[in-house]
């Protein structure tokens, strides 16, 4: 199967990262897929699909079985990620893309940002309390000031509509990463 991608002309070249999945054992691929999301429907249903024919379908496909995320798998998934300015421990690929992921948020240091940074702080205190999770968002490239204004407007939903939030946060992390994924060959 010929891995490869088109590029912006629609001309096809070749697509490593792709070649490299598509190499992987199935174990190996699952631990790779559980990296960008960590629900086990949504990893086997995408190890299952493998060898993928392109970049596209493998996204399009990811995508595809993220939206089906439910409060049961939400609530797993959060289980492994850190609160937001809260660094990821660990040297692994997950800990460092999350690192990444929030480094906007801890950027700025004045004083401004700082007292951002505190009221976020209790706020997320404020969202824990009221939806007993933490509280999760797609926060590459993201400032301080606009995860803080996301995360109070959050606080008014009803937690109904905070886990369909969270499971569509969720979907936006695993497409990045997966990206990632294919782009770190």
């Amino acid at each position: 199967m010929p891995e490869t991608t088109p590029d912006a002309s629609g001309a096809a070249v070749p697509d490593p990262g792709l070649a490299r999945l598509n190499r992987l054992s199935k174990e190996e691929l699952r631990t790779e897929l559980a990296q960008c999301l960590n629900v086990d429907r949504w990893v086997e249903a995408l190890a299952s699909e493998a060898p993928f024919a392109d970049r596209e379908t493998l996204l399009a496909s990811a995508d595809g079985h993220a939206r089906a995320i439910t409060s049961e798998e939400a609530a797993t998934a959060l289980a492994r990620h850190p609160r937001i300015g809260e660094k990821a421990e660990g040297e692994d690929t997950e800990s460092a893309w999350s690192r990444g992921e929030q480094s906007a948020f801890a950027a700025d240091t004045d004083d401004a940002s700082a007292r951002v940074q505190r009221i976020f702080t209790f706020a997320q205190g404020e969202y824990e309390g009221r939806f007993g999770q933490i509280y999760l968002v797609c926060a590459s490239g993201r400032t301080g000031r606009e995860l803080l204004a996301d995360l109070v407007d959050r606080l008014d939903n009803d937690t109904e509509t905070e886990l369909s939030v969270v499971g569509e946060e969720l979907r936006k992390i695993a497409g990045l990463r997966l990206v990632k994924l294919l782009e770190a060959a």
